[in-house]
């Protein structure tokens, strides 16, 4: 995949470079293109060319610098990491502290019963509509 990238990176600076080298000749800076007209064209493209080549310093940066970790990791498979926190213990831990402490510990509150609504047993408008 980066070899794909890299060779995408390349196709703009040869295109620009073929265009160079057709607007430039045989003939050299000093009888060619500057004599001939075409200088600020082959300076634009020049110019083009530079700002192509960015993307393709960065993919090559890229290639060549890479994370130094385990192979597994460079391969993309990574390891997952074991964790020694376990949630059970912590609350049984905490449990006991405010037990012996002595803290009255709150109860569950009871499952809540339907209200009985003022005109009897019709039923209550569900939220945003009106029934009315």
């Amino acid at each position: 995949m980066r070899a794909f990238k890299l060779i995408l990176s390349l196709l703009p600076l040869l295109y620009i470079g073929g265009l160079l080298y057709y607007f430039t000749g045989f003939s050299g800076w000093s009888d060619g293109p500057m004599a001939g007209g075409l200088g600020p064209t082959v300076l634009g493209l020049a110019a083009v060319g530079l700002l192509f080549c960015i993307p393709l310093v960065f993919r090559l940066f890229k290639l060549v610098i890479t994370p130094r970790g385990p192979a597994a990791a460079r391969e993309g498979v990574e390891e997952e990491a074991g964790s020694d926190f376990d949630a059970d213990a912590a609350l049984a831990r905490y449990l006991a502290r405010k037990a012996a402490a002595g803290e009255r510990m709150p109860e569950a509150p009871a499952a809540f019963a339907p209200a009985a609504s003022p005109q009897g047993d019709a039923p209550r408008p569900v939220f945003g509509r009106k029934t009315s």
